[in-house]
């Protein structure tokens, strides 16, 4: 039998490192192996992948060295950062840099860097539709990670970058499910307006990376975009609604007033929200669900991950 090429998975214990590591160990005819790295190998998660056949290995995407040493031998890398953790654009720049830096150090195959736009294309700092931050982005957590490209494009890496989309996970696990407003009745509030957001299951994002590292040679040198589907605030209001068998309304406030709102980050998602709807056609024509359709066959639609995932959406 052949020896199975080596997937080095950033943040494997992660929603999307974990969710590309489970694709790989489901299938048992595939090409690869996982190697899963993380900073604690001894997690109940780290522990879960070994269970199913993956290689732990400790390394942090702080210290460039252990990158370099956990990458050593491997066909491809898988490569994402979390902002979400520390709310640092330059750390999320200098642990994108370090990643790099290895992948290139270690003579990788195939690189797959989890990014998203630099919404500064579309508006400028100057611009005052909405606040800057940080003295220099628009959206932090999307900026930073668009600026971060260049640290893999320009070591001329075999690359591929993957922009993803909103988690609808995120109704689960960061607040951003229906709550229930002082007349007792549950909304769902997003500025979207009547713009359409690209959603995604979180799990399907690690799907769609290994439909990427399988078809290699398609894929190399491209930047594409994956979603589950292209909502708007009312459809998933409504989709919702049938799910929990309890009327969910759409509160379609201004972006700033959820600026305003009293919780880490809020700024950076109002202006995140704003700039997906005022670029509603760019920003969706960037995420093609019929290609995610073809690197998962088991892409899944809103209403099919609600199916599956009511029960976990908080409810206050």
């Amino acid at each position: 039998m052949s020896q199975k090429k080596v997937i080095a998975i950033v943040g494997a214990t992660g929603a999307q490192g974990g969710s590309l590591a489970r694709a790989i160990l489901s299938d048992r005819q595939s090409e690869f192996s996982v190697r899963a790295i993380t900073r604690n190998t001894n997690s109940e998660k780290a522990q879960a992948l070994k269970a199913m056949g993956a290689e732990l290995v400790e390394a942090d995407v702080e210290d460039a060295a252990s990158l370099e040493k956990a990458f050593k031998g491997a066909y491809g890398v898988f490569c994402i950062t979390f902002f979400w953790e520390h709310f640092s654009p330059q750390k999320e720049k200098q642990h994108a840099s370090n990643m790099a830096e290895a992948a290139k150090k270690a003579n990788v195959k195939h690189v797959i860097w989890s990014s998203l736009e630099d919404t500064r294309q579309w508006i400028d700092v100057e611009d005052d539709r909405m606040p800057t931050l940080m003295g220099e982005y628009k959206v932090p957590h999307f900026d930073a990670k668009g600026e971060a490209n260049t640290f893999f494009t320009d070591l001329d890496l075999p690359l591929t970058i993957l922009n993803t989309s909103y988690y609808w996970d995120n109704m689960i696990y960061f607040g951003m499910g229906p709550q229930r407003g002082e007349d007792g009745k549950l909304y769902l509030t997003m500025p979207m307006a009547d713009k359409k957001l690209p959603g995604i299951a979180a799990e399907d994002i690690g799907k769609c990376a290994y439909g990427i590292f399988k078809n290699s040679s398609q894929f190399l040198g491209k930047t594409i975009g994956i979603s589950g589907e292209h909502l708007t605030g009312l459809q998933m209001a409504e989709m919702l609604s049938k799910a929990l068998g309890q009327d969910v309304h759409y509160n379609a406030i201004e972006p700033a007033v959820f600026r305003s709102f009293d919780f880490p980050g809020a700024e950076d998602m109002g202006n995140m929200f704003q700039v997906k709807s005022e670029f509603e056609k760019e920003y969706c024509a960037g995420r093609d669900i019929k290609l995610s359709k073809s690197l998962n066959t088991d892409l899944q639609s809103f209403e099919s991950w609600l199916n599956t995932h009511k029960d976990k959406i908080p409810l206050s």
